[in-house]
């Protein structure tokens, strides 16, 4: 069984409704309505809290909804792993709008020569990097919630929904809907350094705590006995690492990451497949 089938079967024993369950998660009964179609794929376990909310209203024990729901998006995941869709044209033109002014023609005609190139998808990527990494933390905080509300002119549980949905969103999937409920209030500006590809994002300062993020991509650094826990995660499961190569693990054990960020199992999954997609390395 899946989250919805077992959602709409304790619905159906507690003669309860949809609205209950909104109610308890503080969403609205819209996004409620699509989880249970299947029209939204279920949000991560680790990046909401809506699971225990439902799991209490529904009488459940305490990780079932959660479970069930790694369980589906693993699967997910590799269905879309295996056909990745480009960006939307209106979220290249949010992107662009972003972008500092002196700036901006030659990122566009780099944008432009190479649709959903490497330069694209880097920036696309840093961006909801940096965006997600602060809805994650501050999700549990009803008066950053109602900030953001007020900056992109939605109500609270549109806005709970918005960060639930965002939370979800990678370089692959995302949708101009994301962009304006969330995206575009969030980054005020970005500017890239064509030669060395250092990154600097502007966030709103009436919403981030931290408003200036900075990045430097660097060679990784080999030789490190550290092994991360997302990684270790990756190769004890079978059905993500069963049948990755010698050659590939040991590429992932070399990658390196700053500011404490741990990929998860799913990461290691992906960048594996990153490796085997001719559609990301150039010709000889």
């Amino acid at each position: 069984m899946d989250v919805s089938q077992v959602i709409l079967q304790k619905l159906h024993e507690l003669g309860l409704d949809q609205r209950d369950l909104a109610d308890a998660a503080e969403v609205t009964e819209s996004y409620i309505s699509q989880l249970l179609s299947r029209k939204k794929v279920p949000p991560a376990p680790e990046r909401t809290d809506i699971y225990d909310k439902l799991g209490r209203v529904l009488k459940l024990p305490s990780g079932t909804l959660a479970g069930l729901a790694d369980l589906q998006r693993k699967q997910e995941l590799k269905k879309k792993i295996q056909s990745p869709a480009p960006l939307y044209g209106e979220v290249r033109d949010l992107l662009l709008e972003k972008c500092k002014r002196d700036r901006r023609s030659q990122v566009r005609a780099i944008f432009e020569k190479e649709p959903f190139g490497e330069l694209e998808r880097l920036i696309t990527q840093k961006v909801l990097d940096v965006v997600k990494a602060m809805a994650s933390e501050e999700l549990v905080r009803e008066s950053w919630l109602r900030i953001v509300a007020r900056e992109s002119g939605r109500s609270y549980r549109q806005t709970r929904v918005s960060v639930l949905e965002f939370l979800e969103t990678d370089v692959l999937n995302i949708t101009p809907d994301s962009c304006v409920a969330f995206l575009n209030p969030m980054i005020v500006s970005w500017d890239i350094d064509l030669a060395s590809f250092s990154l600097e994002i502007m966030l709103n300062r009436r919403i981030a705590p931290a408003h200036l993020k900075r990045f430097e991509f660097v060679e990784a650094q080999a030789g490190s006995s550290d092994e991360e826990p997302g990684l270790k995660e990756f190769l004890k499961d079978r059905s993500l690492s069963g049948e990755a190569t010698p050659e590939e693990v040991e590429f992932l054990r070399r990658l390196r990451f700053k500011d404490g960020r741990r990929p998860t199992a799913l990461y290691y999954y992906r960048e594996m497949q990153n490796l085997r997609d001719p559609f990301h390395f150039r010709g000889k």
